[in-house]
C-alpha cells in the first residue's frame, strides 16, 4: 500500500516546505523521484500581478485529493509515496502556492504519477485563485473544477496547456 500525505496550508499561519515534502517520499527502495513545485508568477496573460488568493473547500478538496491519490497508485502501482499540498489564503509573488512530490522506484513512474497528480488537483479541485494586478484591482481565474466533461472526453494529460490559468 503507497503513503499520501495531502493538506490543505494555511499561510496565515505557515508555508509549504518542498523540503519536507521530500523528506516524506524518501525511502531507501525507491530511485526515481519528481516533484512540481507551483509558485505565484510576476505575470499572467500579459498583466502585471502584486499576489494571489487562493480559496478552498477544505473537506471536498481532502477527499478528491485522497481520489486522486488512490488512481495514481491504481495506475502505477502500491509502491509509491505521494505529497501534496495546497495553499489557502493570500501570496505573493514567488511564495509557493502547490507541491506534488512522488517517490516509487523507477523514475518513470516518478515522473509519470507527478504529472498526472498536479493535473488532476488543477483541473478538478474546488479551489480557486483570484489574482491581484498592480493597478489595484483583481480577477478571478477561469475555474477548473467545472472541466469534469473535458476530463472525461480527454483525460488529464490532454490539458496540460490549454487553460488560461495554467
Amino acid at each position: 500500500m503507497g503513503d499520501f500525505l495531502r493538506r490543505i496550508v494555511d499561510v496565515e499561519h505557515e508555508r509549504i516546505d518542498p523540503a519536507a515534502a521530500m523528506e516524506f517520499v524518501a525511502d531507501p527502495a525507491f530511485g526515481g523521484f519528481a516533484m512540481f513545485v507551483g509558485r505565484v508568477r510576476e505575470q499572467n496573460q500579459g498583466r502585471a500581478v502584486t499576489g494571489v488568493s487562493y480559496d478552498v473547500f477544505e473537506q471536498l478538496a481532502l477527499v478528491g485529493f485522497d481520489d486522486i491519490m488512490r488512481r495514481a497508485q491504481e495506475q502505477f502501482g502500491s509502491r509509491l509515496k505521494i505529497y501534496l499540498a495546497h495553499a489557502r489564503g493570500r501570496l505573493g509573488i514567488g511564495d509557493v502556492a502547490v507541491v506534488v512530490a512522488v517517490g516509487t522506484p523507477h523514475r518513470d513512474e516518478a515522473f509519470r504519477a507527478c504529472r498526472q497528480v498536479i493535473e488532476a488537483v488543477k483541473h478538478g479541485s474546488p479551489i480557486w485563485k483570484q489574482e491581484h494586478y498592480v493597478d489595484g484591482s483583481s480577477e478571478w481565474s477561469e475555474g477548473c473544477s467545472l472541466c469534469e466533461s473535458h476530463e472525461r472526453d480527454r483525460g488529464p494529460e490532454s490539458r496540460h496547456d490549454g487553460h488560461a490559468h495554467g
